[in-house]
């Protein structure tokens, strides 16, 4: 064996990833990314995030539930001034801004990650891959929540915003909390379906354009179609709490506990089982290639 494949099979197992990669920029055939390639660029920064400290997870989601908020200020602020055959939908367009916030700026959504720590579970379906995942969603929910709780209350306790736009955010709130638990769980059903496709979407490209493109395209539906979101809804919920016009009862249990639920299942089971059913094959019979190559 030459020095140069001495260097590659080291190279390989360094690395998580079966074809001895840790991300994939350029499709190895064709013009696009194939199904496993976009998985493996999933799965191998997953396997770190699983790894990352419970403090840093903390913050960054701290930081998400936060910045998530500014969608709901951009709606309302849309809604106060567009004419009013346009609001609705000129408000779909803005509801992107806040999640742009948070995924450009790389802080942690519970949402997101319905697809990322499920990959490596899917591969490895041990106990401590799981133990990994539930802590990774546990810290991710807290800290989400509590970023959420304290904008809303800036939102309906400060002079943040100018008094004016609180009619549009009494509006645009109460839409989110409508329908009760039932209808909240299903509606979040596709709202997490399509943030668990964002990410998957985003392991397509490097670039920011793209990536800024396929953020805009896949969650102004959310808002369009009135689905339903865990946690940017939460800030929505979270200041008519704040301001009286709910209670923290309705608040919880008609909002944010069926949305938790309704966008894990929608994530995990819609993209995640999905698209990992469909790569499942391949990814072994690289593994298999890969231990072939490191033996010889």
């Amino acid at each position: 064996m030459t020095l140069e494949t001495d260097e590659v099979v080291e190279v390989e197992e360094k690395s998580s990833d079966p074809a001895g990669k840790t991300s994939v920029r350029q499709p190895e055939t064709g013009t696009r990314l194939s199904a496993l390639e976009i998985h493996e660029n999933i799965r191998a920064p997953a396997v770190e995030e699983l790894e990352r400290p419970a403090s840093s997870l903390f913050f960054s989601a701290l930081a998400a539930g936060m910045l998530i908020g500014f969608t709901f200020v951009a709606c309302a602020f849309v809604s106060h001034y567009a004419p009013d055959p346009y609001k609705h939908a000129l408000a779909s367009l803005a509801y992107p801004v806040g999640f742009m916030f948070v995924i450009m700026g790389r802080n942690e959504l519970f949402t997101e990650n319905t697809l990322e720590p499920i990959i490596p579970l899917l591969h490895k379906r041990d106990r401590r891959t799981l133990r990994q995942m539930l802590r990774m969603w546990g810290l991710l929910i807290l800290g989400n929540l509590l970023g959420a709780v304290l904008f809303a209350w800036l939102l309906g306790r400060t002079t943040m915003i100018e008094p004016s736009l609180h009619s549009s955010l009494q509006d645009v709130s109460a839409q989110t909390l409508a329908g009760g638990f039932g209808e909240v769980f299903y509606k979040a059903l596709f709202g997490g379906w399509l943030i668990a496709l964002l990410a998957w979407l985003l392991a397509t490209t490097a670039e920011t354009i793209a990536q800024i493109a396929i953020i805009w395209i896949t969650v102004t539906p959310i808002f369009a179609f009135h689905f339903r979101h865990s946690i940017a809804g939460s800030v929505e919920v979270f200041y008519r709490a704040f301001t009286g016009t709910s209670g923290w009862g309705e608040v919880l249990g008609s909002f944010v506990l069926p949305a938790l639920i309704g966008n894990a299942i929608g994530g995990v089971v819609m993209v995640a089982l999905f698209n990992y059913a469909q790569v499942a094959e391949e990814h072994q019979e690289k593994k298999q290639e890969r231990k072939i190559i490191s033996e010889r």
